[in-house]
């Protein structure tokens, strides 16, 4: 469909017309004064036709003026009909720009219009809405804002002329309308607090319900009060920083800021100078940075502490013997770092309870720093681990001293969860800089005194000595020769016999492992089994001995036990239960030719644990056997807590048995008692005739030791049973 084209202005006046008014009054001259008036007629015509030109100039120039214009315009009479308009007044109301002619009344326009559906604002009140639009027009006072059915936004401005004419401004301000609504959705709608604060008098002139709600002031509470009122007074000094009329944006600033009711919040701002409601303003974003301020302080104050003591972690220890050393630089007094390990803590930990266990840690850590003097600085170094930095030590004799006092203090007992907890303390301790010039060599060395302490027996202090170095790398080679070894299997099971006593028929044997190493020879395994319980190695040894064992075990005499040891650290691992179940399987050996000999010092690491699993490896159908006894602190105790099917009597109680009285004594009362709880007595270590000729009087049932037996391969074993003879020894 074909634009029509808008008729904007009234048609100018015409040549024709003009020309027959001087005709009319040529002749009405020459008439009344004949020739004498031929000259006025001239006169008159030329005055006449400049007069149209001017007037035609002028209307000319006033219409191109006001097309140039970026603002729709109007003119009406004082009636209110169109005069006059420009090209962009009738863009504005494209819809109705069919309607406009000069003479046509505004109202009539309107009317049709509002008939089209051009005023979404009229509908459903047509006559109404346009009485208030003609009075508005007829008694103009300020602008106002008229939406159109595009959904255009127009800006009217009307005013009277001096003969009771009208001039009427269009603008098209739907954009800005956009850009407001826009700023009211992400300002009102915005989840951080918002504010706007006139830069003249500093009031706030608006707030979002954020800010209202972070703050605790209710709907226009806030509005019109001095900003002031949201900074604490330790910014009131420089509040003209943030609020100040030059644009930009302030965000690396923190400020105090204060809610309603007192609480004091830290917050990051964002300003940004603005024009609101035709003032200078300032819009500001408030980030309530308060919760993450202090999660920032916890990690830093968590990248130096430990958290459950409180005291300074590795990295901030190893940052204190930096700072000794570098004092000690620059001209200071000697040092000493010192590593303390608490002695028996995995024994309570794991009695007591994980929370009894940290309960103890902060206790000792209390009793550390309650011991030191001025300058010295504790830190918790891992586990039950703790290192003390000693700077300005004048005399050697002072860390002794300390050394001395911190073991007494920390063996001094615990009342932790209602009971009684006893640890003790060894210590290890490099001086500097002799035995480290740099920290991490300095703890290390520290370490390193600490091992051989705990290695000679425990509750003691040690100094770091150069061959310590050497020793504890050698110990590394052989960590990871063992390593090697378990992951080759390479290490072997040796058996020792068990006999009875009464008629030297071999009953059983108890696998002992041995490693042959290519370099060493046979390593002892009172070397080599420490090394695989502190490296985590057990398991796997424990494992490999156990499958090898049952294995070996199932090509004997049907009549014959196979014992093997297990290590408290195995309890601790992992599952025994399931290991033993899955060896019988694999080796098809029936369970009760199986017997685990475990000692009494299982029992002090986790007893309802360690109980549940002895029960469940009898319900296997295992023997179960207490090895080592007499040896510990409650043999009795631990023999009531569960029923042993064999008490193995240590060997410390039958060398020279012959001739000693009271180790009779002892052995006798061992055996009465297996004799009632019917259990089985063997004893450990007969080496002489007469060691057995005395077990043999007091009763023992069965013995092993090298009056019957060395250790032997399964390959030597198997033609020793066999060429054995049952007799009785003389």
């Amino acid at each position: 469909m074909k634009r029509r084209k808008f008729e904007k202005h009234p048609k100018p006046l015409g040549r024709r017309p003009l020309r027959a008014a001087l005709k009319v009054l040529s002749g009405a001259a020459a008439t009344r004064h004949g020739a004498d008036a031929t000259a006025q007629k001239t006169e008159l015509e030329s005055a006449l036709e400049m007069a149209v030109e001017e007037a035609r100039t002028a209307d000319k120039r006033l219409r191109e003026a006001i097309d140039i214009l970026p603002q729709g315009i109007v003119f009406l009479d004082s009636e209110g009909r169109y005069v006059l308009w420009n090209e962009e007044y009738a863009k504005v109301y494209h819809r109705s720009a069919d309607l406009f002619k000069v003479g046509v009344r505004l109202a009539d326009t309107l009317r049709v219009g509002v008939m089209r559906g051009d005023y979404p604002a009229a509908k459903g009140r047509e006559e109404e809405w346009i009485a208030e639009r003609l009075e508005k027009m007829t008694s103009p006072s300020e602008r106002h804002e008229q939406w159109l059915s595009d959904g255009r936004c127009i800006l009217i401005q009307e005013r009277r002329t001096g003969d009771g004419g009208i001039i009427g401004l269009r603008v098209d301000i739907t954009e800005l309308k956009e850009r407001e609504a826009s700023f009211r959705l992400l300002f009102e709608a915005n989840p951080v607090p918002m504010y706007v604060v006139a830069q003249n008098g500093k009031t706030i002139l608006s707030a979002n319900a954020a800010a209202r709600d972070h703050y605790g002031y209710r709907g226009a509470e806030l509005i019109g009060r001095p900003v002031h009122c949201l900074h604490h007074q330790d910014d009131h000094g420089r509040l003209e920083e943030l609020y100040s009329p030059a644009p930009g944006i302030l965000a690396d600033h923190i400020w105090n800021h204060l809610k309603r009711d007192g609480t004091a919040i830290e917050v990051a701002i964002f300003s940004q100078a603005i024009v609101h409601e035709r003032a200078p303003a300032v819009l500001v974003a408030a980030v309530d940075i308060t919760e993450r301020r202090r999660a920032e302080a916890q990690v830093a104050y968590l990248a130096h502490h430990d958290p459950l003591t409180g005291l300074a972690n590795r990295a901030r220890h190893l940052e204190h013997a930096e700072e000794m050393l570098a004092a000690m630089s620059r001209g200071g007094r000697g040092g000493a770092s010192l590593c303390v390990g608490l002695d028996n803590f995995k024994s309570v930990n794991e009695t007591m309870g994980p929370a009894a266990g940290d309960a103890l840690l902060q206790a000792v850590a209390r009793r550390i720093t309650g011991t030191l003097r001025d300058g010295c600085m504790a830190a918790r170094l891992g586990g039950d681990e703790f290192g003390i930095i000693m700077p300005d030590v004048v005399e050697p004799d002072e860390v002794s001293t300390v050394a001395r006092r911190l073991i007494e203090v920390i063996s001094a007992p615990f009342t932790i969860q209602g009971q009684q907890a006893t640890i003790g303390a060894s210590i290890g301790i490099a001086i500097a800089p002799g035995d480290g010039d740099e920290a991490g060599k300095l703890l290390k060395n520290a370490n390193l005194a600490l091992s051989q302490v705990k290695l000679r027996g425990k509750g003691s202090f040690r100094y770091f000595e150069a061959e310590m170095n050497a020793r504890a790398q050698e110990r590394r080679r052989l960590e990871r020769d063992l390593r090697n070894a378990i992951e080759s299997q390479s290490l072997e099971v040796h058996y020792q016999p068990l006999v009875a006593l009464d008629s030297g028929h071999i009953v059983a044997a108890e696998a002992l492992v041995r490693w042959p190493h290519a370099e060493r020879g046979y390593v002892s395994p009172t070397e080599f089994i420490p090394i695989a319980e502190e490296a985590g190695l057990i398991w796997a040894l424990g494992n490999l001995v156990l499958n090898r064992a049952c294995r070996d075990a199932a090509a004997w005499p049907a009549h014959m036990r196979v014992a093997v040891n297990l290590s408290p650290l195995q309890f601790r691992c992992g599952s025994v239960h399931e290991m033993v179940a899955d060896a019988l399987e694999a080796s098809a050996l029936p369970p009760e030719r199986l017997e685990l000999e475990i000692t009494e010092s299982l029992f002090l690491d986790r007893s309802n644990i360690v109980l549940d699993t002895l029960a469940e490896l009898r319900r296997l159908g295992t023997r179960i056997a207490m090895d080592d006894f007499g040896t510990g602190y409650s043999s009795l105790g631990y023999l009531c807590s569960f029923p042993f099917d064999k008490i193995k009597i240590d060997r410390s109680f039958i060398r020279g048995i012959e001739g000693n009285v009271e180790q009779q004594a002892v052995v006798r009362a061992i055996v009465g008692l297996g004799e009632t709880l019917g259990k089985t007595i063997t004893a450990e270590g007969i080496e002489t005739s007469e060691e057995l000729a005395c077990l043999r009087a007091i009763g023992c049932e069965q013995g092993q030791g090298f009056l019957f037996s060395k250790a032997r391969t399964q390959a030597d074993l198997l033609p020793f049973i066999a060429k054995r003879k049952p007799k009785r020894a003389a």
